[in-house]
C-alpha cells in the first residue's frame, strides 16, 4: 500500500453534526474497543432518521492515567434522540492544525506524531481535543484527515 502525505496546515472548520459512541478505555483497548463499538453504531445509524450520512470517524482526548477518551463516530445531517449507546454529538468549529495521511491504519499513530511535532515546531497552543476522519472513497488507499483543534 502507497503512503503519502500532505504539508501540515492550519484550517478553520464548520461545526458537524454526529453520531457517536462515547467510551472511556485502556491504551490496551483501543483496537479491540474500535472494533466493537463501530458496528453497534453502523447499526443504530441504519435505524436512525438523520439524513444522508457523512464520513466515520474517532474523537479522542490525549490519555489520562492509562485510560483514554475515545469516541468512534459517523456524521449525520440533523440531530436525533440517543438510542442506546448512540448519542447526538458534534465536532466541533474552529481552528485546526490538520494534516491529510494516505496509507494503512498501521501508519496512523506516526502521522499523528508528525502533526504534533509540526504544532510544537509552530508554538501552536493544542486545546486537547482530537479526531481522525476517515475516507475510504477516496480510491484504493484509505486517506485520514488527522484534526487538532487548536487553543
Amino acid at each position: 500500500m502507497t503512503t503519502t502525505t500532505s504539508p501540515c496546515r492550519i484550517v478553520t472548520v464548520g461545526r458537524q453534526l454526529a453520531a457517536v459512541i462515547e467510551a472511556n478505555v485502556g491504551m490496551d483497548e483501543l483496537m479491540t474497543s474500535q472494533q466493537t463499538l463501530r458496528p453497534q453504531l453502523a447499526a443504530a445509524v441504519r435505524s436512525l432518521d438523520v439524513g444522508p450520512v457523512g464520513h466515520t470517524f474517532t474523537r479522542w482526548r490525549f490519555p489520562a492515567n492509562g485510560r483514554m477518551d475515545l469516541h468512534p463516530g459517523i456524521l449525520v445531517s440533523k440531530p436525533f434522540a440517543p438510542i442506546g449507546d448512540v448519542v447526538p454529538s458534534e465536532l466541533p468549529a474552529g481552528r485546526v492544525a490538520q494534516y491529510l495521511y494516505v496509507g494503512g491504519y498501521e501508519g496512523i499513530p506516526q502521522a499523528w506524531q508528525t502533526l504534533f511535532d509540526w504544532c510544537k515546531a509552530e508554538k501552536l497552543p493544542l486545546a486537547g481535543l482530537n479526531w481522525e476522519i476517515y475516507d475510504e472513497t477516496s480510491g484504493p488507499t484509505p486517506q485520514t484527515s488527522m484534526n487538532a483543534l487548536l487553543a
